[in-house]
């Protein structure tokens, strides 16, 4: 093949990135391009951090691909018009691309597919997100999973693939007009500036921090909010920073010669990225998660609409600590921690009755990492309407939540200045005297136990 294009989307690195090396393998020159969307100002699932942090992205993978011999070729519009015109400006023969897990990637697939097939050009896609996906994880009677233990299991006896090695040169031909990098003003938004740093180096920095100690002991403090226990590499899987392929060996690897308890540690984190593949195939398979509860026999449940209450949550006032902690983490950085999450999404569907919905477009537009299909899982698990195997009924307290991940108060005092400087008992329990924990500090703006007793008696009603 004289030439193709290779179509980068969330794969943003020239290290075991599969249709990237294929298309350098088959073709004797790569057109490397980044279609820029077009949206302005508002989006139902992204915002400001993660379009800052996937601009910085960009400037490296430019740079990256500088390094060998090519650059990035950067275009707006719509995906389907921007390839087809320029398949034929290079005259190429295919293009090359990642496949996306989400129905919206997949329907651009299509859309590209099709238009240059009327060219007479090919779309070729390739498995790159996932270890496996779509239909590779199936029940015994080939059907699909819905709950994540026999998923889990299933999913662990197939055979890996490997990662591949980092791409050394690309030869691409000279003369291909770029629109200038993206920066967030292209889509009417400010930078964001309380994000982790951009670019596969920075991915690849964060992976190597992690595997070099923390995993041994991941299964033991990554509920402890106020400390460093996760990978805090999200975000690099999101964007294709780091190849899901390599992260999962390294881990793997990393629990070669380690103790009994070393090795648990490293396979619940690999459990981790395994259910990030098991909300990838929910989302394949059930679509309508989207827009109607998993569980359908939920999906007449009643939810308020108090905004008030729902701009409280938004911006860390509900007067709960833990969640203000939480939402707050979530605006300044762009990041929230997993238990923070389930805390906060809990909070706002069974203390606050108010819509999974309004939770999961919130987190999509402040994340960095915000992935459809795992956020749109966690919110439903949370919610109790999602695939879980446990009772609706599973209900935590925000309170008891907070004695057992934070407390010292670490976490708390880190995001809620206006507590800072008391003692963590004073913030343990819900204040007993009807006086603020702290001057400035709201009152809890509900009683858990009260809301408690409300979401059962709601999901009884549909039970």
């Amino acid at each position: 093949m004289k030439r193709a294009i290779h179509w980068f989307r969330r794969d943003l690195r020239i290290t075991d990135n599969t249709a990237l090396a294929a298309a350098a393998k088959e073709a004797e020159e790569v057109v490397p391009v980044y279609v820029v969307s077009d949206w302005k100002k508002n989006h139902r699932w992204t915002g400001a951090a993660r379009q800052t942090f996937l601009c910085g992205s960009l400037a490296a993978l430019d740079g990256n691909l500088r390094a060998i011999g090519s650059g990035l070729v950067v275009r707006e519009g719509e995906a389907e018009e921007v390839l087809v015109k320029l398949a034929r400006e290079t005259k190429a023969e295919a293009v090359f691309t990642n496949r996306d897990p989400d129905l919206f990637g997949r329907g651009a697939e299509m859309r590209v597919a099709k238009m240059l097939a009327e060219d007479g050009c090919e779309l070729r896609t390739f498995k790159d997100t996932a270890i496996h996906e779509r239909d590779e994880v199936k029940t015994g009677q080939g059907g699909n999973f819905r709950v994540f233990t026999p998923y889990s299991r299933a999913w662990a006896k197939l055979d890996k693939p490997a990662a591949g090695p980092a791409l050394k040169k690309l030869n691409s031909p000279d003369g291909i007009k770029s629109a200038a990098l993206p920066t967030p003003a292209h889509w009417g938004l400010k930078d964001f500036t309380g994000g982790v740093e951009p670019g596969e180096k920075a991915a690849r920095a964060r992976l190597k921090k992690f595997l070099s100690g923390p995993i041994h002991a991941y299964g033991e403090t990554r509920d402890l909010m106020g400390e460093d226990g996760t990978s805090r590499i999200s975000q690099d899987l999101r964007h294709g920073l780091l190849s899901i392929r390599e992260v999962y060996h390294r881990a793997k690897d990393a629990a070669e010669g380690s103790s009994a308890t070393g090795r648990n540690n490293v396979w619940k984190f690999i459990s981790e990225l395994i259910w990030r593949e098991f909300y990838f195939q929910i989302l394949w398979h059930y679509p309508e998660v989207l827009e109607h509860e998993f569980n359908a026999k939920y999906r007449g449940m009643e939810w308020d609409q108090d905004q008030a209450k729902y701009r409280a949550w938004c911006e860390g006032r509900t007067g709960f600590p833990i969640v203000d902690a939480a939402m707050r983490q979530l605006n300044e950085t762009g990041y929230m921690h997993n238990r923070s999450r389930m805390i906060a999404a809990m909070f706002l569907t069974k203390d606050l009755h108010l819509d999974w919905r309004l939770g999961e477009q919130y987190f999509m537009q402040t994340l960095i990492d915000g992935e459809i299909a795992s956020n749109n899982g966690g919110w439903q698990w949370s919610a109790g309407t999602g695939a879980d195997a446990a009772p609706y009924f599973r209900i935590q307290n925000p309170w008891s939540q907070t004695k057992r991940y934070d407390p010292a108060g670490k976490y708390i005092k880190q995001w809620v200045p206006e507590l800072a400087d008391l003692p963590a008992a004073k913030f343990l329990d819900a204040p007993a005297d009807g006086k603020p924990i702290a001057a400035g500090y709201p009152l809890p703006i509900v009683d858990h136990s009260t809301e408690r007793d409300e979401t059962l008696r709601r999901f009884k009603m549909v039970a």
